[in-house]
């Protein structure tokens, strides 16, 4: 999971695929090794952002839905995972998605709204040597119109952690000393759809915050994140309920940082 992501973080080497990259001169978008180092802890915070995959009301008043989603990983591009002035690969491709146990509960209706919460949830399962925590929830109102249309707003967060050897040793068959990788993310979205009946396409707008802190165990430096990211975020996508299955899939993106695919799959109740 996340720790995968970064496993290999302090090898001070250059993976033979990123030899001719690293040979070559900086993309036009390379600022600095700060800039670019930040990008990485940025990344796989929102990463793990808890989109909606679901519409601008998630459920019939007075049910929910609980189940598995599944948030795609994209594996980054040599030119992005060369740091330390571009002196060396970070090994970052090892996890293609994240996992978690999610459900969501829409409330009984209150005049024309549809208030709803939601908790999404990935355990300390040990994988690979490593320990991820993934805790996230989601609050928020929508309002049905007769014609099907759907509007609402929703606010999102999430927290995760990893213990694992995050960053490896400089020396090859140095023993292993154990990291430590936390990020944070919390947004607001502005959310529409189009009730069909079985299906509504949805489209979502926002904000989203991303924290991070990394601590290296093998010197026990800090790796601080100068530039945090606070940013624009939006999710195109479709629920679907077939009889008492609950689908939700769609398109995630944070414009220069994340472009990827999620999927949510539960069971009405």
């Amino acid at each position: 999971m996340i720790a995968l992501l970064f496993a290999g973080m302090a090898a001070a080497q250059i993976a033979p695929e990123c030899e001719e990259a690293a040979a070559a001169a900086p993309p036009g978008w390379y600022v600095d090794d700060a800039h670019q180092q930040a990008y990485l802890l940025n990344y796989f915070a929102l990463s793990t952002s808890l989109s909606p995959q679901h519409a601008a009301i998630p459920a019939h008043n007075g049910h929910g839905s609980i189940g598995l989603d599944m948030a795609v990983i994209p594996p980054l591009g040599c030119n992005r995972r060369l740091v330390l002035d571009r002196s060396k690969t970070e090994d970052t491709n090892k996890a293609p998605v994240v996992p978690r146990i999610r459900m969501t509960f829409a409330m009984p209706k209150v005049g024309p709204v549809v208030f709803y919460g939601g908790l999404a949830y990935a355990p300390p399962v040990h994988i690979f040597g490593t320990q991820n925590v993934i805790a996230s929830g989601e609050i928020g109102a929508g309002v049905p119109l007769k014609s099907g249309a759907q509007f609402g707003l929703r606010y999102h967060y999430s927290l995760l952690k990893t213990v694992a050897e995050i960053a490896t040793p400089f020396t090859a068959g140095d023993p292993e000393v154990l990291d430590f990788y936390a990020g944070s993310t919390f947004g607001l979205d502005l959310m529409g759809g189009w009730d069909l009946g079985k299906v509504t396409p949805y489209i979502a707008l926002g904000f989203t915050d991303a924290s991070t802190f990394f601590y290296i165990g093998d010197d026990g430096l800090v790796s601080n994140n100068p530039y945090p990211f606070f940013g624009f975020n939006g999710s195109l996508g479709v629920q679907a309920r077939i009889k008492f299955i609950d689908i939700g899939a769609e398109l995630y993106a944070v414009p220069g940082q994340i472009y990827t695919g999620r999927l949510r799959v539960g069971y009405l109740f």
